[in-house]
C-alpha cells in the first residue's frame, strides 16, 4: 500500500513551470528522500501534499485522501517547514500545550501525548524552559514534537535540518532513525544533503528544475550508476601526485584521476580493475594510504543530473523521458 501517490502533476507559477508531469508513489512505512538543488520543485511538492496548493494538472494523494481534502488531510498527515518559529516567551511545554489544542488533540491523552513528544525529540529536561533560550537545533526538535502530537500516518520533514551545525543534524536524525525503526510511519524527507539522505532514507528521488530524473530504492541506485568505486589514495612527499595522474588517465577502466590537494589523489575506476590500479600506482610512486569507497548517493545525483539514471527496475532511462520514476 502506498501512502503517497503524485500521479502526473504539473505545477507552474506564471510562466514558471516549478514541477512538470511528477510521477511518484512512496510506500506506507518508508522513509523517503527528496534531494534537488534550490529551485528543482521540492518546496512545492510539499506544499501540494499538504493541501496549501493545487497542481494545474495530474493528481495527489496522500494517506489515503486526495490532497486537497486539506483539514481532513493535516489530521493525518504532519508537516514541518523548514522555517517553524515560536513565542520566546513560552516554554516547550506551553507550545506543545497550544499545538494540541490548535490540532484537536483530545483532553484526554493530551499530557500523555505532550510528555511522548518532548521524551522522543530529547527535550523532557528542557519543556519548562522559555524557548527563547533554545539552540537552533533545539527549536527544531521541537517543532518535530509539534507534528508528532497527532501520531500522523505520514510525516512530511521539508529541509528540516538547515542550518543547523554537524551536532544538530546529527541529533536531528538520529531522532528521525529512531522514529522509522520504532513505528509504522512514513517519512517523506527533504534535504541538500546527499549524505543525510543516504544514511536516513530507504529511498530516493532526485529532483532537478520541476523534474524527477531519477527514483528508487537507495542501493539500486548506487548500484545503477554502474560497477564504479573511488579510490582516495595519499602519494609519498617524493611523489607528485599531477604525475601519478597523468600515468593513470589512459589505464584500462580508469574513468577520472586528479589530484585532490598537494598529497591526495583521486581515481575513479571499474570496480573489477581497482587492484591493478593499486597496484600501478604502487609501482609508479610512494603510497601511505588509500580508501576505496563504493558509489554513493552524491555519485548518484551528479549522474542523474547530467544526463539520468536507471530507475529502480532498471528498465529505463528516467531523467530521459517525460515522466518520472514510479516507486
Amino acid at each position: 500500500m502506498n501512502d503517497v501517490e503524485i500521479k502526473r502533476v504539473t505545477k507552474s507559477y506564471g510562466q514558471v513551470t516549478a514541477l512538470e508531469d511528477v510521477s511518484l508513489a512512496v510506500e506506507a512505512g518508508t522513509t523517503f528522500g527528496l534531494l534537488g538543488t534550490n529551485g528543482a520543485g521540492k518546496t512545492t511538492l510539499f506544499r501540494l501534499l499538504i493541501g496549501h496548493e493545487a497542481p494545474d494538472a495530474g493528481a495527489v494523494e496522500i494517506a489515503g485522501l486526495p490532497a486537497e481534502r486539506g483539514v481532513e488531510v493535516r489530521r493525518r498527515v504532519g508537516y514541518l517547514p523548514e522555517h517553524a518559529g515560536f513565542p520566546p516567551s513560552f516554554t516547550g511545554r506551553e507550545v506543545l500545550g497550544f499545538h494540541a489544542d490548535v490540532r484537536g488533540v483530545p483532553a484526554t491523552v493530551r499530557d500523555e501525548r505532550i510528555a511522548a513528544a518532548l521524551a522522543t525529540v530529547g527535550l523532557a529536561d528542557a519543556a519548562d524552559r522559555s524557548v527563547g533560550g533554545y539552540s537552533n537545533g533545539m527549536n527544531r526538535r521541537l517543532g518535530l514534537a509539534t507534528v508528532l502530537l497527532t501520531e500522523p500516518q505520514v510525516l512530511l520533514l521539508d529541509e528540516p535540518t538547515a542550518g543547523l551545525d554537524p551536532m544538530g543534524v546529527d541529533a536531528f536524525n538520529r531522532i528521525v532513525e529512531r522514529i522509522a525503526a520504532e513505528t509504522p510511519i512514513t517519512i517523506v524527507f527533504s534535504s541538500h544533503s546527499h549524505a543525510e539522505v543516504e544514511r536516513v532514507c530507504d529511498q530516493v528521488a532526485i529532483l532537478d528544475d520541476g523534474r524527477v530524473c531519477a527514483a528508487g530504492d537507495v542501493d539500486d541506485l548506487r548500484r545503477d550508476v554502474g560497477e564504479t568505486v573511488t579510490i582516495d589514495l595519499r602519494i609519498g612527499e617524493d611523489d607528485s601526485p599531477s604525475a601519478v595522474a597523468d600515468r593513470l588517465r589512459d589505464a584500462p577502466g580508469v574513468t577520472s584521476a586528479e589530484p585532490s590537494d598537494d598529497r591526495g589523489l583521486r581515481v575513479r575506476c571499474a570496480r573489477p580493475d581497482t587492484y591493478g590500479v593499486l597496484s600501478m600506482v604502487h609501482d609508479v610512486a610512494a603510497v601511505d594510504g588509500f580508501e576505496v569507497r563504493e558509489p554513493s548517493i552524491e555519485d548518484v545525483f551528479r549522474e542523474a543530473i547530467d544526463g539520468g539514471v536507471s530507475d529502480a527496475s532498471g528498465d529505463q532511462r528516467v531523467g530521459s523521458g517525460p515522466t518520472g520514476g514510479a516507486l
